[in-house]
């Protein structure tokens, strides 16, 4: 587990439950219309309950984008919206990790 310190503050000045902790993965995405793929570090978060994709990277990337019918609103822990807007486009991406593939649909979020 990676634990990451944003300001100047010593680690041994900080308890454990202040330690912001991440769990970077290498993965690879496919775009299904080309079969071409990347590598790329994926955050593993074990609280979401959808897969996302920032909208910037996957247009960089070439990734074609799907226009959903009505867009998902986004709602932050504290049950405010998120600034970033709603959701609009989804990606449909083949995923790899250790041998293992699957299709799956990402929503893009920064729009």
């Amino acid at each position: 587990m990676l634990a990451r310190v944003t300001d100047n503050t010593s680690m041994c000045d900080l308890d454990k439950g202040d330690l912001l902790r991440e769990v970077m993965v290498k993965i690879g995405f496919e775009r299904i219309d080309v079969q071409e793929g990347i590598m790329v570090e994926a955050l593993l978060d074990s609280g979401v309950t959808v897969l996302v994709m920032i909208s910037e990277f996957a247009r960089k990337q070439g990734f074609k984008l799907k226009k959903l019918e009505r867009p998902m609103y986004v709602r932050n822990m504290d049950g405010s919206l998120n600034k970033k807007g709603p959701i609009e486009h989804t990606v449909q991406v083949n995923i790899y990790y250790q041998g293992y593939r699957e299709r799956m649909e990402t929503d893009m979020i920064g729009e």
